[in-house]
This record gives C-alpha cells, sequence and structure tokens, in this order.
C-alpha cells in the first residue's frame, strides 16, 4: 500500500466550497492522499444554487493536466465536471499521454440544486472518449438513467443499468441510489431508509447498503465519493475495497454535517470529521 497517494482531480471550481475541486481536496486529503487540481470550469454557485458557468479554453485544460503529470507521479485520477467537447477532448488527449491505472469518472450533467452542469453533446463525447479509459464510473440515479437509456425506479433497474453499462463500455459502474425514493417505516427519526449503491466490476454486481440520512446537507455528495474512491484506489486497495471504504467514509461525513447550518440551501459534507 502506499501511504500518501497523489491524486489528481480534474473538475469545476465552487466558490461556496461544497462540491467540484474545492470538496475533492478535502476528501482525499481526509481519505489520506495528496490532491492535485486541474479546473476545467469556473461556477458562480452557492448551496442554494448555480447562477453561472465559464469553462476553460480547454488548451489551458490540457495544459494543467500535462503540468501536473509531467512532474507529479500521479497514482489516481477523476474526472468530473467536463462541460464541453473540447474539454474532454483534452482531458482524453492528456491521457493518452500520460496513463494512468486508476482513473474515477464522475459523469457530472446536473449539480445537487438540478442545475445543468454539462451539454448534451459533451455527455456523448464522455461516454465515447472518457468511459473507455476509465477504472470506474459513477453515476448517480439521474446520469445512470441517462446513460443507460431508460428510467431507474428501482435497485433492480440499478441492477439492470450498471451491467448494461460495463458490458457497454468495458470499465466498472457504481451506481449510487440516493436519489431513489425512501421507503417508509423506519424507527429513528432521522433516518428514513436504507440507500443502495450498486457496483458492477468484471466479477459481477455487488449492493453496498448504507442507512440513509435525513438532510439538505447534501451538497458535494458525489464529487466527495468519486474523488475519496480515487484516493484508496492511488493507495492500492483493489477496486471493491476501496469502493466500500469510501462509501463508509461519505455516509460518515454526512451524519456529521446533519445539523450543520452552512447556507440557506444544500449544505456540504463535513469531510474532515475524523
Amino acid at each position: 500500500m502506499k501511504d500518501y497517494p497523489i491524486v489528481l482531480s480534474i473538475a469545476g471550481s465552487d466558490p461556496s466550497g461544497g462540491a467540484g475541486i474545492q470538496a475533492d481536496i478535502k476528501a482525499i486529503s481526509a481519505c489520506g492522499g495528496y490532491a492535485a487540481a486541474a479546473v476545467t470550469a469556473l461556477t458562480v454557485q452557492n448551496t442554494v444554487g448555480v447562477s453561472k458557468v465559464e469553462y476553460m479554453n480547454p488548451d489551458l485544460v490540457a495544459a494543467q493536466i500535462d503540468a501536473v503529470m509531467s512532474d507529479l507521479a500521479v497514482d489516481a485520477v477523476k474526472i468530473g465536471m467536463t462541460g464541453t467537447v473540447p474539454i474532454v477532448e483534452a482531458i482524453a488527449s492528456q491521457l493518452a499521454v500520460h496513463p494512468v491505472l486508476n482513473v474515477v469518472t464522475d459523469p457530472v450533467m446536473v449539480s445537487t440544486s438540478k442545475d445543468a452542469l454539462a451539454l448534451p453533446e459533451a455527455v456523448d463525447a464522455l461516454c465515447a472518449k472518457i468511459f473507455p479509459c476509465s477504472h470506474l464510473v459513477t453515476p448517480n440515479i439521474d446520469e445512470a438513467s441517462r446513460l443507460a437509456g431508460f428510467r431507474i425506479q428501482s435497485v433492480e433497474d440499478m441492477d439492470r443499468a450498471a451491467m448494461q453499462l460495463r458490458d457497454r463500455y468495458g470499465c466498472a459502474f457504481l451506481v449510487k441510489g440516493g436519489d431513489l425514493p425512501a421507503a417508509s417505516g423506519q424507527s429513528a427519526p432521522e433516518i428514513v431508509s436504507e440507500s443502495v449503491d450498486v457496483l458492477c466490476d468484471l466479477d459481477g454486481l455487488v449492493h453496498l447498503t448504507s442507512e440513509r440520512v435525513l438532510t439538505n446537507n447534501l451538497h458535494g455528495t458525489g464529487c466527495t465519493l468519486s474523488s475519496s474512491i480515487a484516493a484508496f484506489l492511488g493507495a492500492g486497495h483493489p477496486l471493491r475495497e476501496a469502493v466500500q471504504t469510501a462509501v463508509a467514509y461519505v455516509h460518515n461525513a454526512i451524519m456529521a454535517a446533519a445539523t450543520l447550518r452552512i447556507g440557506h440551501g444544500h449544505g456540504p459534507l463535513r469531510h474532515f470529521y475524523r
């Protein structure tokens, strides 16, 4: 195992600090890694929503990645918000020049507040150029539905989507179930149901179950999960172990942030809870 893995986050910037590269840097650091970052977009957002997005020049995105990867011995890469086709192509070209074994892609399409963060054609480019060189892709329910071509409404649907996407793109998929409707009948007031994430790798399906926490403080959850997985992969953990450890870390970070009052909307996780 490597005790201080170097992880490069390629993602957008969130000035409120809850998502994007800011969340990635916190999560990677909290999980024992050294975080580097290449910015793909500057967003104007806070816990309430996104009001403006300025995408970076793709040449500048490529130059940032090259500067990091030509100098640092990067153990893992996390790819988040890409936004445009030229940026996707810039990232893909750099991954071809600087191949990395552990690439985790979070196919960001909308923010926690449901604001669009990627053009439709950029999603298609991501599928064609980034997924094939990824070790793991981590869509949420809406993103997995878009990618699979059918509406996911159950864990069984998640299983089917994960298997179809794995077979189509040749990499593992983690379909995150946090957005499935909460079940009723739980006795503890802060827990309304269980949340199930579905991992599909070359060995088959794994269900990862966590207690669902009733809180609005979920800003940057997907960013945090994908970057923490990248940190654990970079340290040398096998895929399933890295995913399981990261899911537990994110759950604890949500629990620790459940009663925080940071902002007027969807607050952030507590990345350094331990």
